[in-house]
């Protein structure tokens, strides 16, 4: 049988062949891995690519939050704001400017001279707040929460214990007044809420802890301000006036100054304790001012007293048919020798006294008519007198 032999391929031929073959194999190996039904994971073979089919994702909705549930305490903040706020006031101290010429007459504008915080006391209208909140005010208004003014008369002041009793006519339906607790059983630690308008801000909450008890303030007459309660809930320019309040809602002092390098609040402020202004107030009311309640004797000023080595309220002079003149008290006397030391006072009821300032703290808690036990030094012997308190002008 004849067979041709088969034509050998050309070089070319072979090499074109090759490169194909080479091209197909480098194409399968670097395929694409990321096709639908399909994930890859470095360093492992590509999974079976599974079927999936076109349905549509159903519209889940999101997980709904739960309900927002305050703390016990948040609760308790929340319900002493909701109670106490209505009775807390706004007071702007406007004074008169008159300004014209005498073409067109002069005329008389308002000017704000100052603003602070107040609180209702009674179902009459009765406004508490702080003096220096009112000094030398021309017009006062008092403006609630919800925003209703009322134009407000001055009915009392005490400035020595920086405490002032206004009024407005106010339909009784509207006022709430603030319930009054004791100061004299504060623990510190204890829990106090402040409402005011801090910088004009109204209606502000704050919260903080009784921080000391027993501080001693000086009031804008030069007086000082006993048993006054520290506290760290902020208080600021604006606060002057409002309540400061326990933990059940109850009034325990008036906010009246800070202790700042920066006139802001900075973790130390002062309120004056509810027992002073429950004593107070109601004479204020009655009044118009502190009944207060002495002696009948007039005192050595304090630097004189010390210069002599004595500790103790000495007795400068005695009023005529006085209770002190009663009692034999005597003053300073006077010969061609100099001056000499009557009596010095050292306690009353029992209650030291060091200078003058400690003995008019005394009588700030006593009433007319009130007989007292009376220490005193005379010519280096101790004695003691009782005396039945009048009352001073």
């Amino acid at each position: 049988m004849n067979t041709t032999p088969p034509t050998p391929r050309s070089p070319l031929v072979t090499a074109l062949l090759l490169g194909i073959f080479v091209l197909l194999a480098i194409r399968f190996i670097n395929r694409p891995a990321d096709t639908p039904g399909t994930s890859r994971v470095l360093g492992a073979p590509p999974s079976r690519a599974l079927s999936v089919p076109n349905t549509p994702v159903p519209n889940t909705p999101s997980p709904v939050p739960a309900p927002f549930s305050p703390t016990a305490d948040e609760r308790t903040s929340i319900a002493i704001f909701s109670r106490v706020s209505p009775s807390v006031v706004a007071v702007a101290n406007k004074g008169l400017f008159r300004a014209g010429d005498w073409f067109r007459g002069l005329q008389v504008y308002e000017i704000p001279q100052g603003a602070g915080s107040g609180f209702v006391w009674d179902k009459q209208g009765h406004i508490i707040s702080n003096y220096h909140v009112v000094h030398e005010a021309d017009a006062l208004t008092v403006t609630f929460a919800d925003g209703k003014t009322f134009d407000a008369r001055l009915v009392g002041i005490a400035p020595d214990q920086d405490l002032a009793v206004l009024k407005i006519d106010a339909p009784p339906e509207r006022l709430h007044p603030v319930r009054a607790a004791v100061s004299h059983d504060l623990q510190v630690g204890q829990t106090v809420l402040a409402i005011g308008n801090p910088f004009g801000l109204d209606t502000t909450l704050t919260v903080g802890i009784v921080s000391a008890l027993g501080r001693t303030i000086t009031a804008m007459t030069g007086r000082r301000i006993n048993e006054v309660i520290q506290t760290d809930a902020a208080i600021n320019p604006g606060n002057s006036g409002g309540p400061l309040l326990n933990s059940a809602g109850d009034l325990i002092g008036i906010t009246t100054a800070i202790l700042s390098p920066s006139g802001a609040y900075a973790g130390i402020g002062f309120a004056v304790p509810v027992d002073t202004v429950s004593r107070i107030v109601p004479q204020l009311i009655e009044k118009g001012r502190i009944t207060r309640a002495g002696l009948g004797l007039q005192l050595l000023p304090d630097h004189i007293t010390r210069r002599a080595g004595v500790s103790g309220a000495a007795v400068y002079s005695v009023l005529p048919r006085s209770p002190a003149a009663g009692a034999g008290l005597v003053g300073v006397s006077q010969s061609f020798r100099g001056l000499f030391l009557g009596d010095v006072i050292t306690a009353i009821n029992g209650i030291p006294v060091t200078d003058v300032e400690s003995y008019h703290a005394i009588f700030d808690t006593l009433q007319p008519g009130q007989t007292v036990s009376v220490t005193l030094k005379r010519d280096g012997e101790n004695h003691t007198v009782h005396v039945q308190l009048i009352e001073l002008e």
